[in-house]
């Protein structure tokens, strides 16, 4: 009885973590493509283009 349910505990845990992969891939699809974004409409002041974030 213990080995199959480790043997689901360990099913459970692959299946968790490839969810959280798969949600992490995401997120980071969705933050290069703003990233790109902000570069391609970033303002201009006074002619010269500026950086649109302040680091």
């Amino acid at each position: 009885m213990v080995p199959i349910l480790l043997v689901l505990l360990l099913v459970l845990i692959l299946f968790g973590l490839g969810f959280a992969v798969e949600v992490l891939w995401w997120i980071a699809l969705a933050v290069l493509v703003i990233w790109l974004l902000g570069f391609l409409f970033r303002t201009t002041t006074g002619g010269t283009r500026s950086r649109w974030y302040r680091w």
